[in-house]
């Protein structure tokens, strides 16, 4: 598919070949983001893993400590006190069965759910609709829990979930172009961290293979890995 005149033209203002430091690039992708919208800025990592092998699958969540930019729409699978909580602490819908049946239905109106472990055994019924999707809950990303309000809270206020792809390349957003270059830099930094934190014990060599940051519509720009 043939790229877009704005993306050519992108692309022809920096040598795609070379490899930038961090804030460089941080300031780069803000620059070339300039379609109509406010672009979200990602950060892209393929790691030294093998993700056919479950003890090298790298996969949680991290904070972003200046945010997403994003409405992040969550859903809570919860009842009793747990369903009450997870209303008050902001959740955008909250139900047990009958959300289990809008699901079933096709309706997604949401980017995140979270479930109690008791609605585990509802919730479990709907892995090929929700697992495609990244949207099954997951004791290892938190979103299986007994304490539903601080996950809704926390996944409201910047908390990313990440996980590798069958090639082992994590997607990360880390902000919106919108975003002054110290604030993306923080949350590309601290994904960097998070990912280093869980680097498995079987990964051999080297671990940052290739890092790339992008706008939305923008070209990719290379991260010199050894700055990391």
């Amino acid at each position: 598919m043939a790229n877009g005149k704005r993306y050519d033209n992108a692309v022809q203002t920096f040598d795609r070949e070379a490899n930038f430091a961090p804030n460089e690039a941080v300031a780069m992708s803000k620059q070339l983001a300039t379609a109509k919208f406010d672009e979200t800025i990602e950060l892209v990592c393929r790691l030294g893993v093998d993700p056919r092998k479950a003890e090298e699958m790298v996969r949680g969540t991290v904070a972003l400590p200046s945010g997403t930019g994003r409405h992040v729409r969550v859903a809570v699978f919860a009842q009793g006190e747990a369903a009450l909580q997870a209303k008050e602490a902001g959740a955008d819908i909250v139900g047990d069965s009958d959300l289990a049946d809008e699901v079933e239905k096709g309706n997604f109106n949401f980017d995140i759910a979270i479930a109690t472990p008791e609605m585990m055994p509802v919730v479990g019924k709907l892995g090929r609709a929700l697992g495609p999707r990244g949207l099954m809950p997951n004791p290892k990303t938190g979103t299986v829990t007994d304490n539903v309000a601080k996950a809704v809270q926390e996944f409201k206020g910047g908390m990313v979930e990440y996980r590798t792809d069958k090639f082992g390349n994590v997607h990360v957003p880390i902000g919106k172009a919108s975003f002054d270059e110290g604030a993306l830099l923080a949350n590309f930094e601290t994904v960097i961290e998070e990912l280093q934190r869980v680097k498995p014990s079987g990964s051999k060599g080297k671990y940052f293979k290739k890092v790339v940051v992008s706008s939305t519509m923008g070209p990719g720009i290379k991260v010199d890995e050894n700055s990391l």
